[in-house]
């Protein structure tokens, strides 16, 4: 069966704050303190964490436009052993996992991950980090419960 639409009517024209709130995360997560690349890096890990096709097709998208190779977005299923990422990537894409992931051991971000990361960003890149981590958190249910059309953008197929 081929769906040719979303499950949800356009979000933003039933909640217009979302546009608002949307804009401020995205101009959150562009302030220039960690690489667009990194963030889409996060962002499509989120996505396969969620088992989101939209988040997945839609970051993969953006990778390929800033130029990521296609060795390491293959890669990012599986970056614990792939020799594509730099330590500062490295160390994002355990921040989501641990976020993401149940670690029934103990605390999901323990102190010596965010020592890590601290290693590799500043206060400020780490602050848009986390928001990198919420802004893609927050889109989740959209994407899972309204089920956008992969590959299609919100303007071509929410329905008024």
């Amino acid at each position: 069966m081929t769906t040719t639409e979303s499950r949800l009517p356009n979000p933003a024209v039933l909640i217009p704050e979302l546009k608002e709130i949307g804009g401020a995360l995205f101009k959150a997560t562009g302030n220039g303190a960690v690489p667009q690349t990194t963030i889409s890096l996060v962002q499509l890990r989120a996505g396969q964490i969620a088992g989101s096709t939209y988040l997945t097709v839609l970051h993969t998208g953006k990778l390929r436009d800033a130029g990521a190779t296609e060795q390491a977005i293959t890669a990012v299923a599986s970056w614990r052993d792939a020799p594509y990422f730099t330590p500062a990537e490295r160390v994002a894409l355990e921040l989501v996992e641990a976020v993401l992931t149940p670690n029934p051991a103990g605390e999901r971000v323990p102190d010596e991950l965010y020592a890590r990361a601290a290693e590799q960003y500043d206060d400020k890149a780490l602050a848009t980090l986390i928001m990198a981590i919420g802004q893609v958190c927050f889109f989740l249910p959209l994407a899972l419960i309204g089920k956008p059309l992969p590959g299609v953008s919100p303007a071509e197929q929410w329905r008024p």
